[in-house]
C-alpha cells in the first residue's frame, strides 16, 4: 500500500479545492475502487493457494484505501456496483478465477488511464503507482487448471469445427436430407471424439512418462468433451429444420459463433490478439466446409444420387 495515500487517509488531511468535473471523475473512481475491493475479496475466497489468496486480499485492501482517500476529497462514501460484482463472480464460477482476474487486470489498465485525468489532484500519482503494481502482482499469480488444459480444449474444438463442418457440408449436398445428415454427422462426431480423446491421452501419457506434461486422463476428457459438445451444437440445426441448406447455413453460423467465443476466452486469458486468431480459425473452418461442399457435389454426380 502506498505510504503517501495511507498518511492522507489516516490523517484526513485532504485540503484541496476541486471543480465539479473533477469531483465527478473522483466519484466514478470511488465506485470502481470499492467495487474492485469487493470482487477481489470474494475471488480470494475461491482460490486454494494461500499465497494467491493473500495477494488478492491485499490488493483488495489497497483498493479500499484508494476509495477512502478519494472519499476524503469528495466528502462521501461510495457503494459497490452490484451487477459488476455479480458478473465477475459469475465468470469466475463458470470460466475460472484466472479468466475473471484477467478481465480485472485489464480493468486496472483502464483505471490507470482514468487516473491520468486526475494527476493534478494531490495523492493520485501514488494511486497510479499502486494500480501498476496491482497489474504486475495479478499477472504473477494467475494460474488455472482450465488454462493448463486449454491446449486440449483447443485441440478438441478446432478439430471438431474443421472436420465436422467439412463433413456436414459435404453430406449436405451428397445426401440432401437433414435427418440422414444429422445421423451420419452424429455417428462420425461420436467416433471422432473418442478417437481424439484417445490420441490426446496417449500424447499426454508420453509427456507424463518423460517427467512433464498434463494429467493424461484429464487432458483426454477435456479434448473429448470439447469435441463432443461442438458436435452436438453443429448437428442441432439439422434436427430442428427441414431445409438442408438452411440447416447448413445455421451450422456454419454456429461454428463462427463458437470460434468467436472461444477465441475471445483464450485471448483474454492468455493476452493474445483476438482478431488474427479468430480470422485464421474461421477461414480454415469455412474454407474446409466450402471444399467439402464441392466434393459432395462431385460425389452426388458420380454416384447419381437424387435429392
Amino acid at each position: 500500500m502506498s505510504d503517501s495515500i495511507r498518511s492522507v487517509v489516516d490523517s484526513a488531511a485532504v485540503d484541496q479545492t476541486i471543480d465539479k468535473a473533477t469531483l465527478d471523475l473522483i466519484w466514478e473512481a470511488q465506485r470502481s475502487e470499492i467495487t474492485e475491493y469487493v470482487i477481489y475479496n470474494r475471488l480470494a475466497a475461491r482460490v486454494q493457494s494461500p499465497h494467491n489468496r493473500e495477494v488478492l486480499e491485499r490488493v483488495g485492501q489497497e483498493e479500499l484505501v484508494h476509495h477512502d482517500f478519494l472519499a476524503g476529497i469528495s466528502g462521501r462514501r461510495a457503494t459497490p456496483r452490484p451487477m459488476t460484482v455479480w458478473w465477475y463472480l459469475f465468470l469466475a464460477r463458470f470460466l475460472g478465477v484466472t479468466f475473471a482476474l484477467k478481465l480485472m487486470e485489464s480493468g486496472e489498465r483502464t483505471a490507470q488511464l482514468g487516473y491520468e485525468r486526475l494527476e493534478h489532484v494531490e495523492g493520485v500519482a501514488a494511486i497510479i503507482h499502486d494500480e501498476k503494481e496491482h497489474e504486475r502482482e495479478l499477472l504473477d499469480l494467475l494460474k488455472d487448471e482450465r488454462l493448463e488444459y486449454a491446449g486440449s480444449i483447443v485441440l478438441g474444438l478446432s478439430d471438431a469445427l474443421v472436420e465436422l463442418t467439412g463433413a456436414l457440408a459435404g453430406l449436405t449436398l451428397a445426401l440432401a436430407d437433414t435427418r440422414v445428415v444429422a445421423m451420419v454427422g452424429l455417428i462420425t462426431g461420436l467416433a471422432a471424439s473418442l478417437s481424439m480423446a484417445a490420441s490426446e491421452y496417449l500424447s499426454s501419457k508420453s509427456e507424463e512418462d518423460s517427467g512433464s506434461g498434463k494429467n493424461p486422463i484429464k487432458a483426454a476428457a477435456f479434448t473429448g468433451l470439447a469435441y463432443l459438445l461442438t458436435v452436438i451444437i453443429l448437428i442441432l440445426p439439422f434436427l430442428l429444420v427441414d431445409n438442408v441448406y438452411l440447416a447448413l447455413g445455421l451450422t456454419l453460423s454456429a461454428a463462427v459463433v463458437i470460434i468467436a467465443l472461444f477465441t475471445g476466452y483464450i485471448s483474454v486469458a492468455k493476452d493474445l490478439d483476438f482478431w488474427p486468431r479468430f480470422v485464421e480459425m474461421a477461414l480454415i473452418s469455412l474454407g474446409v466446409a466450402t471444399i467439402s461442399f464441392a466434393l459432395g457435389w462431385v460425389v452426388r454426380l458420380v454416384f447419381g444420387l437424387e435429392g
